[in-house]
């Protein structure tokens, strides 16, 4: 079974050596969409939404929200970042894929 939780995060960015719009310093509202997959256990749940919850508060928007992404990023492409995500979360929940969304209709998804 496979399961969805959405979570939002504001941040800033420009995108270096880039010619455009996105070498300037600018903002998104990222969504951020968290699947899982695995089997429904004794309690009736493939992972509480809670804990879910707690896991991706802990491990990535508490690190992401609000900051200005090049302090953390080198090269801060939706790419880059979602990679970084998937590997702060990988250890932590049966990821069965992860989808950014930069803004409103651009998104970049992996797929585990």
């Amino acid at each position: 079974m496979r399961l969805c939780r959405e979570f939002y995060f504001d941040a800033a960015h420009f995108i270096p050596n880039y010619k455009g719009k996105c070498e300037k310093l600018h903002g998104h509202t990222y969504k951020l969409e968290i699947v899982i997959e695995g089997g429904v256990k004794k309690d009736g749940m493939v992972v509480d939404f809670a804990k879910m919850k707690q896991i991706v508060e802990t491990a990535v928007l508490e690190k992401l929200d609000h900051q200005a992404l090049n302090e953390l990023f080198e090269n801060p492409t939706a790419e880059h970042i979602l990679h970084w995500i998937a590997e702060q979360l990988k250890e932590k929940i049966p990821l069965s894929s992860i989808r950014l969304w930069e803004g409103r209709g651009k998104w970049v998804e992996i797929l585990l």
